[in-house]
């Protein structure tokens, strides 16, 4: 099926307001909190179940890496007490310092360290390749998400927002989740593996490091209360900046032939504006946790270091297990700290993993049906059976459409804009479903056919062309990615652009750009009309295909347009009246109704609406 999708920015500049969220325009206010941080993190986490081995190795190297680096200040205490001993003892007339037992004191923390290194870095290696597949597999799945959702969807959405959900969100998803449960694994054991160890020293100066854990607590509530709400709305509007970038830099040459720029960056300060206050507050405040912290955490070292002296004056502990406690204290107040940012890494982690769930949950078409019609051994003739429709269903804009449609007939709809035209392709294509009504293919109800079959039976040929970035033959085998170089050629042959393509350097194989700019529009057209053809579809659509072009390009499409419609049903939407004269069937259209029907001859004889239209557009060309 040959469809076209259009590329050109003729939307304005203001990207839309989507159903259920902010638009990029309302004011942010207090900001937004995540809607379900519970229920996000825990869908997170069920999405991690598919790596449960990769998980638990990284659980299991980092609970080691932890408890190796805890051992290490006990060894090195015993070390230092062992050089005080033998510092004392020689004072009073003994052997003096044991230089072979503390060298086997440190290298057996050198081993201790060295495993604990070992250990990490295999859980950073391990969990690296965890969030980077996990990040493969939600971009996969949004990628398929997005030919799974109705066309209504699109209508509501910028380009941009879409886009930064497989950008920005997994993105920010992946490396805090990369960074956060290695780190919360690792601070969480260290915390229980310290506490332990100082408990085993001084039960007393443990009491009075751990007094410095609720305040801590207190501190990084209230930073986290206040934060989680600016992350939200921080991932939030970088997808609307995102979004009116993409659709400016898309519709640059209208920006500029309608001097819109102030405008433009009138709406682009508006949003990025939103976006600074709330990524400032966010940065800001989770900044503040190290300082704090490490305020908090002094305070506990300074009271632990008084404490410590005067029971070692007592005799109560040893020096070296003053320093291993003081180490302790440093080891302790560093993984509090690490919870610290991590809860506030979980904040952007929740924000971005909840946008991409709503995506992945967003309300699908349905794509199959139970006990499909299939396409094969169709005609292709259509019946619309008093259509009614409305996009919102308060505002009927097709009211009662009816029509016959016999096998190969050639029918043109007209109308003024705004008739409905376009519309009632749509609903043929089933981009949308009617509200009533029915539209049949071969007696057949569209919506008992799969969607894929269905489409699968037209070709559109529209005004606004779709060419990606690729060689010509590529862009005429999108019709058939079956189709052999021949084939296309034929099509091509058959479009009247075999020609012009012969003449491109590298021929079939010249590449066009991102934007298809460097073939002329009349050549985009004939390349569509060409990949129509390889699609050998039993109903054709054409939509304004010959609107844009010059006269001459005009006959050579028209001649193109003319071999694709050869015993095919077609649909022609055409302003230019005159395109249109030698159609079997004339569908008048006016406010969502057929008012007339017939041929061009009989129509014109009936002196009515579509009279009126052919006239006035003879009397305005002279």
């Amino acid at each position: 099926m040959s469809t076209q999708k259009n590329t050109s920015s003729n939307r304005s500049f203001r990207p839309r307001r989507g159903p259920g969220g902010h638009g990029p325009g309302a004011p942010m206010g207090t900001g937004e909190k995540a809607k379900n941080f519970k229920g996000t993190m825990k869908a997170l986490l069920s999405q991690l179940g598919a790596y449960k081995i990769a998980v638990f190795l990284v659980i299991l190297f980092a609970i080691g890496s932890a408890a190796f680096s805890i051992i290490g200040p006990k060894v090195l205490g015993n070390a230092t007490t062992e050089i005080f001993n033998g510092l004392m003892g020689k004072l009073s007339g003994g052997a003096g310092i044991d230089f072979a037992k503390i060298g086997t004191i440190l290298l057996t923390l050198i081993g201790l360290y060295v495993l604990s290194s070992l250990l990490s870095f295999l859980q950073g290696y391990i969990m690296s390749g965890v969030t980077q597949r996990l990040c493969f597999k939600l971009r996969k799945n949004i990628s398929e998400k997005l030919n799974r959702l109705p066309m209504k969807y699109f209508d509501t959405r910028t380009n941009g927002e879409i886009l930064s959900r497989t950008t920005n969100d997994i993105d920010t998803l992946g490396q805090s989740m990369n960074q956060s449960m290695t780190q919360m694994i690792t601070s969480i054991t260290t915390i229980i593996g310290v506490l332990i160890m100082m408990l085993s020293i001084s039960p007393l100066m443990t009491l009075i490091a751990i007094v410095m854990l609720p305040i801590s607590a207190f501190l990084v509530s209230i930073i986290v209360k206040h934060s989680q709400k600016y992350f939200q709305a921080q991932q939030e509007y970088l997808g609307h900046v995102n979004g009116q970038v993409e659709e400016v830099y898309a519709g640059q040459n209208i920006v500029k032939a309608f001097n819109n720029e102030e405008n433009v960056i009138e709406n682009f300060d508006t949003y990025n504006n939103i976006l600074y206050k709330s990524a400032w507050k966010s940065q800001f405040l989770s900044g503040l946790m190290m300082p704090l912290m490490t305020f908090v955490g002094n305070l506990g070292y300074v009271a632990v270091a008084i404490l410590g002296g005067a029971l070692a004056i007592n005799g109560t502990i040893t020096v070296g297990n003053i320093q291993s406690f003081i180490q302790y204290v440093r080891n302790f107040t560093q993984p509090v700290q690490q919870v610290a940012q991590i809860a506030n890494m979980l904040q952007s982690t929740a924000a971005a993993a909840e946008r991409v769930f709503e995506f992945l949950n967003e309300e699908e078409e349905e794509q199959t049906v139970a006990n499909p019609v299939s396409p094969e051994g169709l005609n292709g003739s259509v019946e619309f059976d008093h259509v009614r429709f409305g996009y919102n269903p308060d505002k009927i804009i097709i009211k009662d459409f009816s029509a016959k449609v016999r096998p190969g007939q050639k029918i043109a709809i007209v109308g003024p804009t705004g008739a409905g035209k376009t519309t009632m392709v749509k609903l043929l294509m089933r981009f949308y479903d009617v509200n009533s009504g029915a539209i049949r293919v071969d007696g057949h109800d569209i919506r008992d056919f799969n969607r894929e079959d269905l489409r699968s039976m037209f070709g559109m040929v529209l005004q606004d062309t779709w060419l990606f970035h690729g060689s010509l033959m590529e862009n005429i085998r999108y019709g058939n990615l079956n189709a052999t170089d021949e084939e296309v050629i034929a099509a091509a042959k058959a479009a009247h652009i075999h020609h012009f393509i012969k003449t491109q350097p590298g021929g079939y194989s010249m590449e066009l750009n991102e934007e298809a700019n460097n073939v002329s529009q009349g050549q985009k057209q004939l390349l569509t009309i060409a990949r129509a053809i390889l699609a050998d579809p039993k109903i054709l659509i054409l939509d304004e295909a010959t609107s844009s072009v010059d006269t001459r390009t005009e006959v050579l499409i028209q001649k193109a347009m003319d071999a694709l419609m050869e015993g095919r049903t077609s649909f022609i939407i055409a302003h230019r009246l005159s395109t249109i004269r030698d159609a079997d069937l004339i569908l008048v259209m006016k406010d969502g109704d057929i008012v007339e029907q017939g041929s061009h001859k009989d129509l014109l004889a009936k002196n009515g609406f579509y009279a009126s239209l052919y006239n006035s557009q003879f009397e305005q060309a002279g």
